[in-house]
């Protein structure tokens, strides 16, 4: 057999140009198109993983924007929850002390309206047993009674000292009268009886004049000038008075 190195020449030629064909038009568009492809896988996974974090983080805004919007509902939870227990409070201490002062009211109502009633029975005590005194009065005759409130007149005038008897009397040297009122009229005789004890008693310088005034009830009122002296049960009545109103008035 005979070996053709023509043959052999023409074929190596031939298999480098088609090693060079297909590098030129097969070959390196396949690498370019692998690379571009390879690229663009890349950018895909690199898109991704950006895609991927950006997700990330949103989450974490999320979650962190979550957990202040619960701890905001729970610190205006616990801030209303804190205000409602104030507002409940200062509407208990307000009720108490609307309470408390309504009793104090109350109390203070009854215990002025207990008082009052005191003050309404001793003064009808005292006008009844004003009323009975009238009447027990009225059985007694005239000079027996007249006679007992001139001895207490007398009695007072000899307790005075000289000094505070002529301070009494003052005014009578100089024309001055002595209205002697009594409860009732006088009869002639006791008015005699009367003038002749009240002059000693004044060491007779007394121009004495009697009047009656039955609201007096009982006893006597010397006027004189510059002064009265009252011996009558109206005055006694209206001390008793004062004492039970100014009494119950303290309380």
């Amino acid at each position: 057999m005979q070996f053709d190195w023509w043959t052999l020449a023409l074929q190596t030629v031939n298999f480098a140009v088609l090693v060079w064909l297909l590098h030129r038009f097969l070959y390196r568009p396949v690498l370019r198109m692998v690379d571009a492809r390879r690229s663009e896988i890349e950018k895909q996974y690199a898109d991704a993983r950006a895609a991927e974090t950006k997700a990330k983080t949103v989450l974490a805004e999320i979650d962190s924007e979550r957990a202040g919007i619960a701890a905001e509902r729970a610190a205006a939870l616990k801030a209303a929850a804190a205000q409602a227990e104030e507002a409940a409070t200062t509407r208990r201490t307000q009720a108490e002390r609307e309470a408390a002062a309504l009793l104090e009211q109350t109390r203070k109502s009854l215990v002025a309206e207990r008082d009052a009633a005191v003050i309404e029975a001793r003064l009808g005590a005292l006008d009844l047993g004003m009323a009975v005194a009238r009447r027990v009065l009225a059985e007694i005759p005239a000079e027996l009674r007249a006679e007992a409130w001139l001895e207490r007149v007398e009695q007072h005038l000899a307790s005075l000292t000289l000094s505070e008897r002529d301070e009494v009397a003052q005014g009578l040297d100089e024309g001055g009268t002595l209205r002697v009122v009594t409860a009732a009229a006088l009869p002639e005789k006791v008015m005699a009886e009367w003038r002749e004890r009240l002059h000693k008693a004044l060491d007779d310088r007394t121009n004495i004049m009697f009047e009656a005034d039955p609201e007096l009830i009982a006893g006597t009122e010397l006027h004189f000038p510059n002064a009265i002296l009252r011996f009558s049960w109206r005055s006694i009545l209206a001390t008793m008075q004062a004492e039970i109103e100014g009494h119950d008035n303290a309380h």
